[in-house]
């Protein structure tokens, strides 16, 4: 037997949080540089303190959901004078401690569960527990990593990419079923063998949210099976039209993959979100942020990420790539909004935001953005 979607639960927090018309997550800045290698001023930063204020703001604001980026990077980062990303607080530790200082906002953990040590008894105890900590608001996105430096700081070689699938599904498989079985499990492999292996406490809601970043079909086949929300890229670019024109068809195959699974999942892509009162002054914002670029580590990061093989960045046409995200949405708050609801009718059910200079530029789009998604029906409550 293995345990049931908390969104089986009609009380769960994730239950809660699929019942917004649009999902609204935030995506912290655990690292240093965030998502942006450039030196314009700003408050951002990696530490605790800061992600922890972020996130009780965002509670209070009303936002469903916040991530943690988990990377392994060595000494100097990605290079450039910022040293871009050489510092970071882990994503499994760092959003397992902020449930202690909310109450409402999902908790969701970036996790390599094939580097190093991991073994899914360790992760399903640890889950479980953090399961009852959070009230059943945690959450894993589980990755396979697909950049090769960094399986070999854990002493061993990336797997190819189907291989890797494979075996997240091995692990993430033995994960449900140690969250529901009630006796005891003995398995001889493959890739992680268990003997009268248990745990408790049982989750809450008969398991812990699951997500899984993709863009491959070996991906979206994994998600369709385990995950309750997908977080997608936009497989043809990081500006809005290139984006519109393939994530029709790109979320209505992940779509396709879960209904023939005999399941349903929810999509969440991730934006930089550039907003001011007018878009002439947000251009201008946007355009300071990439004429200050630490064009060293622009450089290195895009050589390091082309040196994987994600199959969600492979055919992307990249333009400002010091602004960072995914996807880049600039504007005023009005047409911030009409980019959301594009984004909705594109087939995406919710975003997870990131920004430049986070504490401010949050604060204002909860001024100014909010308040116009729930007059365009984006947003209840």
């Amino acid at each position: 037997m293995t345990a049931n979607s908390p969104a089986d639960f009609p009380d769960s927090p994730l239950s809660r949080v699929l019942r917004q018309p649009f999902m609204v997550g935030l995506f912290l800045p655990i690292q240093s540089g965030g998502w942006t290698p450039s030196t314009l001023e700003r408050s951002t930063t990696w530490t605790f303190d800061y992600n922890a204020a972020l996130t009780k703001r965002a509670e209070a604001l009303g936002l469903d959901l916040l991530f943690g980026l988990a990377q392994w990077v060595p000494q100097g980062g990605h290079g450039g004078e910022t040293k871009y990303r050489e510092i970071s607080i882990d994503s499994f530790m760092t959003v397992s401690a902020l449930a202690a200082v909310t109450e409402r906002i999902l908790l969701i953990s970036t996790i390599h569960v094939l580097y190093g040590p991991w073994h899914p008894v360790h992760l399903a105890k640890f889950g479980a527990t953090l399961d009852h900590i959070s009230g059943g608001r945690w959450g894993a996105n589980i990755v396979t990593g697909h950049i090769p430096r960094e399986a070999r700081m854990f002493g061993m070689d990336r797997p190819d990419h189907g291989k890797r699938y494979e075996m997240a599904d091995v692990f993430t498989g033995r994960l449900k079923q140690l969250w529901s079985a009630t006796e005891s499990m003995t398995v001889d492999g493959p890739y992680w063998s268990m003997e009268g292996a248990f745990v408790t406490p049982k989750p809450l809601y008969g398991r812990p949210v699951l997500v899984n970043a993709t863009g491959s079909a070996d991906g979206i086949a994994h998600a369709a099976k385990h995950s309750d929300i997908v977080f997608i890229t936009s497989p043809s670019g990081n500006q809005m039209a290139n984006a519109l024109e393939s994530l029709p068809a790109h979320t209505a195959e992940i779509r396709r993959v879960a209904a023939a699974a005999g399941r349903q999942v929810r999509t969440i892509i991730n934006p930089m979100v550039v907003c001011r009162p007018t878009k002439r002054e947000a251009i201008e914002y946007r355009d300071a942020i990439v004429a200050a670029a630490d064009k060293g580590a622009v450089e290195s990061f895009a050589t390091v990420t082309k040196g994987g093989d994600a199959v969600a960045w492979s055919g992307q046409k990249r333009q400002y790539p010091a602004l960072g995200g995914n996807l880049h949405v600039v504007g005023s708050p009005e047409q911030v909004v009409e980019q959301f609801m594009a984004l909705q009718k594109a087939g995406v059910d919710g975003v997870q935001l990131t920004f430049y200079d986070f504490a401010p530029d949050l604060e204002y789009f909860g001024e100014a953005v909010l308040p116009l998604m729930k007059e365009a029906g984006l947003r209840v409550g």
